[in-house]
C-alpha cells in the first residue's frame, strides 16, 4: 500500500509539473504574439499564426513520424473550400463553417489515407502530390460553376449570434486562442504514448511490427489527424481573406511549409513554431526589397539544413545545454 501510495504521488507531481510547464509555454506564445501585433500590426500577425498552425500539423506527419509529403496542401486547400462553400450554401456561421472544414479534410485524409499510408519513402511524397495535382485540377478547372475555378470565390463570413469574429480585433485573438488550442492538442499527442509509437515508426517500423502493434493503423490515424489541423488552417485562411482561390491548394505552395519546418527543426513543435513565424517575416520583408525573394530563402534553407541539421530550435537548445553545464 506505501508503494501505491508513493506511486500515485509522484504521477500528482508530474502532472503538476507537466500542467506548469503547458501554461507557461502557452503563455509564452501569447506575449510572443502580442509583441510581434506591436512592431509588425495585427493583420500580418494573424496570417503568421494561421500559417504557423499549418506548419505544426505538417511537423506530426514528417517530423515526427519521418513521412515526406508533397500533397498537403490538399488538405489545407480542402477546409478553405469546404468551409466557404459551407457558408455560402448553408450557414454563414463561421464556427460551423470552421468544423465543416475540419470534418472534411479528415475524411478525405481516411480515404486517401488508407492507400497512401501503405507507401513510404519516395513513393509516399509523389502519391501524395499526385493527389494534390487531381484536387487542384478540379478545383481550378474542372468544378468552375462551384468553386469559381481560377477566379476564385469570395468567402462571406456572418457573425456568431450578435457577435462578428471575423473583424479585428475579435479575430486576433481568436486566431491566437486557435494557435493555443492547436499547439496544446499536439504537444498532448505528441508527448502520450500515442506519439510515442509514432516517433517509433520513424526509426524503426520493422521492430514496431515485430512488437505486435498495427503500423498501419498508427500511420493511418497521424495522417488524419495532421489533414485535419491542415483543413483547420485552411478554414481560418478563408474567413481571414474573405476570398480563395486555387491557389490555396495549389501543390507549389507545399514547398512553404516545408521549408517553415525544415528552418524551425522537425520534429519538434517549438521549431514548428519558430520555423512558421521566421519563414513568414522573412517572406514578407524580403519580397519588399528583392524581387527574386525565393533565391534568399533558398539559400537561407541550405545554410541552416548543413550549418544546424536540427533547425534553429536545435541550435537554441544545444547552445542553452552548453551554457547550462557551464554555467554549473
Amino acid at each position: 500500500m506505501a508503494i501505491i501510495k508513493k506511486q500515485r504521488v509522484l504521477e500528482s507531481m508530474v502532472n503538476m509539473s507537466m500542467g506548469k510547464r503547458n501554461m507557461l509555454e502557452l503563455f509564452l506564445i501569447v506575449m510572443v504574439c502580442m509583441a510581434l501585433s506591436f512592431v509588425l500590426g495585427i493583420n500580418r500577425v494573424t496570417d503568421f499564426m494561421i500559417f504557423t498552425i499549418a506548419v505544426m500539423a505538417y511537423d506530426l506527419l514528417y517530423g515526427y513520424m519521418g513521412y515526406l509529403s508533397i500533397g498537403h496542401m490538399l488538405y489545407f486547400g480542402t477546409g478553405t473550400y469546404v468551409a466557404t462553400l459551407f457558408m455560402k450554401l448553408v450557414l454563414p456561421n463561421p464556427l460551423l463553417g470552421i468544423a465543416a472544414g475540419i470534418l472534411a479534410g479528415a475524411l478525405l485524409a481516411v480515404i486517401i489515407g488508407s492507400l497512401v499510408v501503405r507507401t513510404k519513402g519516395a513513393t509516399f511524397a509523389l502519391v501524395n502530390m499526385a493527389f494534390n495535382y487531381v484536387a487542384f485540377f478540379l478545383v481550378a478547372y474542372a468544378w468552375t460553376g462551384v468553386t469559381g475555378g481560377e477566379d476564385g470565390m469570395p468567402s462571406f463570413t456572418g457573425p456568431v449570434g450578435s457577435l462578428i469574429i471575423h473583424r479585428h480585433p475579435i479575430w486576433f485573438y481568436f486566431v491566437l486562442g486557435c494557435l493555443l488550442l492547436s499547439f496544446y492538442l499536439l504537444r498532448r499527442i505528441t508527448s502520450s504514448p500515442f506519439g510515442i509509437m509514432v516517433r517509433s515508426l520513424k526509426y524503426n517500423e520493422t521492430r514496431v511490427k515485430f512488437l505486435g502493434y498495427n503500423s498501419h493503423y498508427y500511420k493511418l490515424v497521424t495522417y488524419m489527424i495532421a489533414a485535419g489541423f491542415a483543413a483547420f488552417a485552411g478554414a481560418l485562411t478563408a474567413i481571414n481573406y474573405g476570398y480563395i482561390a486555387p491557389d490555396y491548394i495549389s501543390p507549389l505552395r507545399n514547398a512553404e511549409i516545408i521549408f517553415a519546418n525544415l528552418i524551425g527543426g522537425a520534429g519538434n513543435m517549438y521549431g514548428a513554431l519558430l520555423g512558421g513565424m521566421f519563414y513568414m517575416i522573412m517572406r514578407d520583408y524580403i519580397s519588399l526589397y528583392l524581387e527574386r525573394w525565393e533565391l534568399v530563402l533558398g539559400i537561407i534553407l541550405v545554410f541552416v539544413s548543413i550549418r544546424f541539421k536540427t533547425g534553429l530550435t536545435g541550435f537554441i537548445q544545444k547552445g542553452y545545454s552548453s551554457f547550462y553545464r557551464q554555467a554549473r
